[in-house]
Protein backbone atom coordinates (compact mmCIF):
# COMPACT_ATOMS: atom_id res chain seq x y z
CA UNK A 1 0.00 0.00 0.00
CA UNK A 2 1.63 3.34 -1.23
CA UNK A 3 0.45 6.39 0.83
CA UNK A 4 1.05 10.13 -0.45
CA UNK A 5 0.65 12.21 2.48
CA UNK A 6 1.18 13.48 5.60
CA UNK A 7 3.77 10.38 7.14
CA UNK A 8 1.84 8.29 10.06
CA UNK A 9 -1.78 8.89 8.88
CA UNK A 10 -2.91 5.23 7.28
CA UNK A 11 -1.24 3.78 10.58
CA UNK A 12 -3.53 6.55 12.81
CA UNK A 13 -6.63 5.89 11.22
CA UNK A 14 -6.59 2.07 10.25
CA UNK A 15 -8.21 -0.26 12.53
CA UNK A 16 -6.24 -3.26 13.10
CA UNK A 17 -7.91 -6.66 11.34
CA UNK A 18 -7.38 -9.73 9.35
CA UNK A 19 -6.93 -8.08 6.15
CA UNK A 20 -5.32 -4.48 6.75
CA UNK A 21 -2.51 -6.53 9.21
CA UNK A 22 -1.23 -8.07 5.76
CA UNK A 23 -0.70 -4.73 4.12
CA UNK A 24 3.77 -3.23 3.64
CA UNK A 25 2.75 0.66 4.10
CA UNK A 26 4.95 2.69 2.12
CA UNK A 27 4.58 5.98 3.36
CA UNK A 28 5.87 8.99 1.33
CA UNK A 29 5.31 12.58 1.06
CA UNK A 30 3.28 14.61 -1.27
CA UNK A 31 5.24 16.46 -4.41
CA UNK A 32 7.90 14.02 -5.75
CA UNK A 33 8.52 13.10 -8.99
CA UNK A 34 6.66 9.60 -10.58
CA UNK A 35 9.89 7.80 -10.83
CA UNK A 36 10.29 8.41 -6.64
CA UNK A 37 6.64 6.70 -6.16
CA UNK A 38 7.83 4.15 -8.62
CA UNK A 39 11.13 2.85 -7.69
CA UNK A 40 9.66 2.64 -3.87
CA UNK A 41 6.29 1.13 -4.37
CA UNK A 42 5.46 0.00 -8.04
CA UNK A 43 4.00 -2.82 -7.20
CA UNK A 44 1.16 -1.96 -4.55
CA UNK A 45 -1.97 -2.53 -4.82
CA UNK A 46 -3.14 0.36 -3.24
CA UNK A 47 -2.58 4.05 -3.59
CA UNK A 48 -4.06 5.98 -0.50
CA UNK A 49 -3.37 10.04 -0.92
CA UNK A 50 -3.78 13.06 0.33
CA UNK A 51 -6.95 14.82 -1.15
CA UNK A 52 -4.31 17.66 -2.59
CA UNK A 53 -2.08 15.13 -3.96
CA UNK A 54 -1.27 14.57 -7.85
CA UNK A 55 -2.43 10.91 -8.51
CA UNK A 56 -0.97 11.27 -12.05
CA UNK A 57 -2.02 9.33 -15.50
CA UNK A 58 1.70 8.35 -15.39
CA UNK A 59 1.87 6.74 -12.23
CA UNK A 60 -1.48 4.93 -12.50
CA UNK A 61 -0.08 3.45 -16.05
CA UNK A 62 3.13 1.93 -14.52
CA UNK A 63 1.60 0.73 -11.66
CA UNK A 64 0.63 -3.11 -12.31
CA UNK A 65 -1.30 -4.29 -9.65
CA UNK A 66 -3.15 -1.32 -8.85
CA UNK A 67 -6.40 -1.93 -8.09
CA UNK A 68 -8.02 1.25 -6.49
CA UNK A 69 -6.73 4.64 -5.28
CA UNK A 70 -8.31 6.49 -2.25
CA UNK A 71 -8.78 10.01 -1.19
CA UNK A 72 -7.98 10.53 2.32
CA UNK A 73 -10.23 13.43 2.22
CA UNK A 74 -13.42 14.26 0.23
CA UNK A 75 -11.48 15.84 -2.74
CA UNK A 76 -10.31 13.81 -5.81
CA UNK A 77 -9.57 16.28 -8.22
CA UNK A 78 -6.17 16.05 -8.81
CA UNK A 79 -6.40 12.35 -9.30
CA UNK A 80 -6.55 11.28 -12.92
CA UNK A 81 -9.83 9.36 -12.82
CA UNK A 82 -9.86 9.20 -16.92
CA UNK A 83 -6.65 7.05 -16.47
CA UNK A 84 -7.78 5.16 -13.81
CA UNK A 85 -11.29 4.47 -15.70
CA UNK A 86 -8.95 3.35 -18.54
CA UNK A 87 -7.30 0.24 -16.01
CA UNK A 88 -10.79 -0.23 -14.72
CA UNK A 89 -9.02 0.75 -10.90
CA UNK A 90 -12.01 2.57 -8.43
CA UNK A 91 -11.21 5.79 -7.04
CA UNK A 92 -13.02 6.65 -4.04
CA UNK A 93 -13.37 9.50 -1.38
CA UNK A 94 -14.31 9.48 2.20
CA UNK A 95 -17.84 11.49 1.39
CA UNK A 96 -18.90 13.40 4.19
CA UNK A 97 -16.20 13.01 6.84
CA UNK A 98 -16.05 17.06 6.78
CA UNK A 99 -19.45 18.60 6.19
CA UNK A 100 -19.84 19.89 9.40
CA UNK A 101 -16.49 21.33 10.26
CA UNK A 102 -17.27 23.08 6.41
CA UNK A 103 -20.64 23.73 7.17
CA UNK A 104 -19.20 25.25 10.68
CA UNK A 105 -16.53 27.41 8.89
CA UNK A 106 -18.81 28.68 6.17
CA UNK A 107 -21.39 30.21 9.08
CA UNK A 108 -17.80 31.50 10.58
CA UNK A 109 -17.21 33.64 7.15
CA UNK A 110 -20.49 34.67 6.54
CA UNK A 111 -20.86 36.27 10.20
CA UNK A 112 -17.23 37.61 9.78
CA UNK A 113 -18.78 39.25 6.57
CA UNK A 114 -21.68 40.48 7.83
CA UNK A 115 -20.10 41.85 11.23
CA UNK A 116 -16.88 42.98 8.72
CA UNK A 117 -14.60 41.52 11.79
CA UNK A 118 -11.36 41.75 10.18
CA UNK A 119 -12.05 45.94 9.53
CA UNK A 120 -14.03 45.64 13.09
CA UNK A 121 -10.76 44.87 14.75
CA UNK A 122 -8.76 46.96 13.45
CA UNK A 123 -11.07 50.15 14.57
CA UNK A 124 -10.71 48.84 18.09
CA UNK A 125 -6.89 48.69 18.12
CA UNK A 126 -7.19 52.08 16.53
CA UNK A 127 -9.75 53.33 18.63
CA UNK A 128 -11.97 53.98 16.13
CA UNK A 129 -14.76 51.59 17.18
CA UNK A 130 -17.50 54.23 18.38
CA UNK A 131 -17.66 55.95 14.44
CA UNK A 132 -17.37 52.62 13.19
CA UNK A 133 -20.49 52.36 15.29
CA UNK A 134 -22.30 55.57 14.91
CA UNK A 135 -21.90 55.15 10.88
CA UNK A 136 -23.59 51.48 10.80
CA UNK A 137 -26.41 53.04 12.99
CA UNK A 138 -26.43 55.86 10.10
CA UNK A 139 -26.53 53.58 7.29
CA UNK A 140 -28.42 50.59 8.46
CA UNK A 141 -26.91 47.78 7.41
CA UNK A 142 -25.54 45.80 9.96
CA UNK A 143 -27.20 42.48 9.25
CA UNK A 144 -27.64 39.89 10.95
CA UNK A 145 -28.01 36.08 9.29
CA UNK A 146 -31.89 36.28 10.23
CA UNK A 147 -32.31 39.37 7.61
CA UNK A 148 -30.65 37.35 4.69
CA UNK A 149 -31.53 34.96 1.91
CA UNK A 150 -28.70 32.49 1.57
CA UNK A 151 -28.17 30.72 -1.58
CA UNK A 152 -25.75 27.56 -1.88
CA UNK A 153 -24.50 26.24 -4.79
CA UNK A 154 -24.59 22.38 -4.60
CA UNK A 155 -26.52 20.57 -2.22
CA UNK A 156 -24.20 17.73 -1.03
CA UNK A 157 -23.42 16.49 2.80
CA UNK A 158 -21.54 19.28 3.55
CA UNK A 159 -24.82 22.25 1.64
CA UNK A 160 -26.84 19.79 3.65
CA UNK A 161 -25.08 20.16 7.40
CA UNK A 162 -24.94 24.13 6.20
CA UNK A 163 -28.44 24.53 5.77
CA UNK A 164 -29.07 22.91 8.97
CA UNK A 165 -27.11 25.50 10.59
CA UNK A 166 -29.07 28.71 8.55
CA UNK A 167 -32.11 27.14 9.94
CA UNK A 168 -31.79 27.35 13.31
CA UNK A 169 -29.88 31.13 12.33
CA UNK A 170 -33.52 31.44 11.04
CA UNK A 171 -31.62 32.91 7.41
CA UNK A 172 -34.21 31.88 4.34
CA UNK A 173 -31.93 29.38 2.33
CA UNK A 174 -32.31 28.45 -1.44
CA UNK A 175 -29.95 25.53 -3.39
CA UNK A 176 -29.26 25.21 -6.98
CA UNK A 177 -28.24 21.56 -8.44
CA UNK A 178 -28.47 19.83 -11.54
CA UNK A 179 -31.77 18.63 -10.19
CA UNK A 180 -33.49 19.23 -7.61
CA UNK A 181 -34.17 17.49 -4.68
CA UNK A 182 -37.32 15.31 -3.29
CA UNK A 183 -40.22 17.79 -1.71
CA UNK A 184 -39.44 15.31 1.81
CA UNK A 185 -35.80 16.37 1.96
CA UNK A 186 -36.34 20.12 0.48
CA UNK A 187 -38.49 20.43 4.22
CA UNK A 188 -36.18 18.26 5.89
CA UNK A 189 -33.72 20.98 5.22
CA UNK A 190 -35.27 24.31 5.09
CA UNK A 191 -34.64 24.89 2.04
CA UNK A 192 -36.08 25.85 -1.49
CA UNK A 193 -34.97 24.91 -5.40
CA UNK A 194 -33.78 28.14 -7.60
CA UNK A 195 -32.39 28.21 -10.87
CA UNK A 196 -28.73 29.35 -11.25
CA UNK A 197 -29.98 32.89 -12.44
CA UNK A 198 -32.68 33.09 -9.74
CA UNK A 199 -30.76 31.95 -6.59
CA UNK A 200 -28.04 34.92 -8.42
CA UNK A 201 -30.03 37.88 -8.18
CA UNK A 202 -32.11 36.36 -5.17
CA UNK A 203 -29.68 36.02 -3.10
CA UNK A 204 -27.71 38.53 -0.52
CA UNK A 205 -25.18 35.65 -0.25
CA UNK A 206 -24.15 33.05 -2.02
CA UNK A 207 -22.13 29.93 -0.62
CA UNK A 208 -20.18 27.85 -3.31
CA UNK A 209 -20.46 24.01 -2.46
CA UNK A 210 -19.84 22.14 -6.21
CA UNK A 211 -17.24 20.11 -7.14
CA UNK A 212 -14.19 21.54 -9.26
CA UNK A 213 -15.40 19.55 -12.85
CA UNK A 214 -14.83 20.45 -16.35
CA UNK A 215 -18.57 22.36 -16.12
CA UNK A 216 -17.58 23.64 -12.83
CA UNK A 217 -14.13 25.27 -13.20
CA UNK A 218 -14.16 29.58 -13.03
CA UNK A 219 -18.26 29.00 -13.12
CA UNK A 220 -17.45 32.29 -10.96
CA UNK A 221 -16.89 34.36 -13.72
CA UNK A 222 -17.83 38.33 -14.87
CA UNK A 223 -20.85 36.94 -16.00
CA UNK A 224 -21.75 35.52 -12.76
CA UNK A 225 -20.99 38.52 -10.94
CA UNK A 226 -23.26 40.46 -13.29
CA UNK A 227 -25.95 38.36 -12.01
CA UNK A 228 -25.41 38.43 -8.44
CA UNK A 229 -27.15 41.20 -6.55
CA UNK A 230 -25.05 44.62 -6.11
CA UNK A 231 -23.61 44.22 -2.62
CA UNK A 232 -24.16 40.89 -2.31
CA UNK A 233 -21.45 38.63 -0.54
CA UNK A 234 -19.67 35.54 -1.89
CA UNK A 235 -18.38 32.56 0.18
CA UNK A 236 -16.70 29.67 -1.34
CA UNK A 237 -15.24 26.66 1.07
CA UNK A 238 -15.20 24.36 -1.88
CA UNK A 239 -12.12 24.34 -4.03
CA UNK A 240 -10.63 28.15 -5.36
CA UNK A 241 -10.30 26.42 -9.11
CA UNK A 242 -14.54 27.17 -9.06
CA UNK A 243 -13.74 31.11 -9.02
CA UNK A 244 -11.80 33.27 -11.73
CA UNK A 245 -9.53 35.29 -8.83
CA UNK A 246 -8.89 38.46 -11.67
CA UNK A 247 -12.82 38.09 -11.86
CA UNK A 248 -13.66 38.40 -8.36
CA UNK A 249 -11.02 41.37 -7.67
CA UNK A 250 -12.86 43.50 -10.37
CA UNK A 251 -16.18 42.79 -8.88
CA UNK A 252 -14.94 43.69 -5.13
CA UNK A 253 -13.42 46.74 -6.81
CA UNK A 254 -16.31 47.75 -8.53
CA UNK A 255 -18.58 47.69 -6.25
CA UNK A 256 -20.61 44.65 -7.62
CA UNK A 257 -20.20 42.60 -4.66
CA UNK A 258 -19.53 43.92 -0.97
CA UNK A 259 -17.14 41.54 0.67
CA UNK A 260 -15.69 37.24 -0.11
CA UNK A 261 -15.14 35.17 2.45
CA UNK A 262 -12.56 32.36 1.22
CA UNK A 263 -10.94 28.95 2.60
CA UNK A 264 -9.94 27.39 -0.17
Amino acid sequence: LLHIGKKGNVDKYTPSNEFTDGFEIIDMPMGLFEEDYLREAKDADIVIADAMAVVSGKLISQMPNLKLIHSEGVGFNFFDIQAAKEREIYVCNCKGMNDKAVAEQAILLMLGVLRDVCNGNEAVCEGRQIKVKEDYMIRGDLLELADCKVGLIGFGDIAKALAMLLKSFGADTYYYKSRPVEPPVEKEYGVTYLSLDELLKTCDIISHHAPVTADTSNMVNDSFFEKMQTGSVLINTARGELIDSEALVRAIKNGKIKMAGLDT
